[in-house]
C-alpha cells in the first residue's frame, strides 16, 4: 500500500460505490480524505459506515458552481482531487439535447468545475495530482447512453488538455477508464441474467469488475511512483477494450 501520510484527498463521488472504495483506500493509506457525495440515503448510510469512519463526508452537487467554490473556499489544502461524481441515463430516447445536457453537466463540466476550482491548492501542493473518471465508453459508443459516451469521451480529451496545460504547475492529470463494474449504477444492466453473461464472455479476465478494483489504480496514478506520468486515460476494464 502506498503512503499518503500527511496528503489531503478529496474524492467526489465519494459515498457511491467506485468512489466510496477509493476514498476508503485513501483513507488506509494514511491520507486525510474528504468524500464528497449527493443524495440524502447514500450519505447517511455512509455516516453509519464503519470503514468511513475516519473519512470526513460532505454534501455536495457538483453542477453547482457556487458549491464547488466554496467548498473549495473552506478547504485550504489539497494534495489530490479524485473526480469519480458521475451518471449515465440510459432509459428513452437518449439522442435528445436534454439527455446529452445532464450527463455533460455532471460528469464533465462536474469535473472542470472541480478542477479548476481547486486548481490554487493543487499548485500550491508542489506536486499535485488530479485523477478523472473517464470510461470503457471514452473509446466506443453506445446506442443505449449516448449521452453519457459523450461526456466521457470529453473526460478523456479534457484530461489530456489539462495534463499539458497544469504540467508548468507541477499537476499531473490522468484519468481511469473503468468497463463493466458491478456498482448500484450498473445494477439494472448488471440483474438481466443474459446480459451480465453477455459481458463476461466479452471480457477476456472472464468476470465483472468490482469497485476496489479502480482503488489500486488510482493511488497508482496519485503517488510518487507515477511522477512522469500525465496526460494517460488508463483503461481498468478486464480486458475489454483488448478485444
Amino acid at each position: 500500500m502506498r503512503d499518503f501520510t500527511n496528503k489531503t484527498v478529496l474524492v467526489t463521488g465519494g459515498t457511491g460505490g467506485i468512489g466510496g472504495a477509493i476514498a476508503i483506500a485513501f483513507a488506509s493509506a494514511g491520507a486525510d480524505v474528504i468524500a464528497a457525495g449527493w443524495g440524502k440515503e447514500e450519505l447517511a448510510a455512509r455516516r453509519n459506515d464503519p470503514d468511513f469512519s475516519n473519512i470526513r463526508i460532505v454534501e455536495l452537487d457538483v453542477t453547482d458552481e457556487a458549491a464547488a467554490t466554496a467548498l473549495a473556499a473552506a478547504t485550504p489544502k489539497l494534495d489530490v482531487l479524485v473526480n469519480c461524481a458521475g451518471i449515465v441515463t440510459r432509459h428513452g430516447n437518449g439522442f435528445t439535447p436534454e439527455a446529452f445536457q445532464k450527463n455533460y453537466d455532471v460528469n464533465m463540466l462536474g469535473t472542470l468545475r472541480m478542477c479548476t476550482a481547486f486548481l490554487p491548492q493543487l499548485e500550491a501542493s508542489g506536486a499535485g495530482a488530479i485523477v478523472n473518471t473517464a470510461s470503457m465508453n471514452s473509446f466506443l459508443g453506445t446506442p443505449t447512453a449516448p449521452g453519457y459516451a459523450a461526456s466521457k469521451g470529453a473526460v478523456a480529451q479534457a484530461t489530456k488538455s489539462m495534463a499539458i496545460a497544469w504540467a508548468a504547475k507541477n499537476i499531473r492529470v490522468n484519468a481511469v477508464a473503468p468497463g463493466w463494474i458491478l456498482t448500484a449504477m450498473a445494477a439494472d444492466a448488471a440483474s438481466n441474467p443474459e446480459f451480465f453473461e453477455r459481458i463476461e464472455k466479452r471480457t477476456p479476465m472472464g468476470r465483472w469488475g468490482e469497485p476496489h478494483h479502480l482503488a489500486g489504480p488510482v493511488l497508482f496514478l496519485a503517488s510518487p511512483d507515477a511522477a512522469w506520468v500525465t496526460g494517460v486515460i488508463l483503461p481498468v476494464d478486464g480486458g475489454y477494450l483488448a478485444v
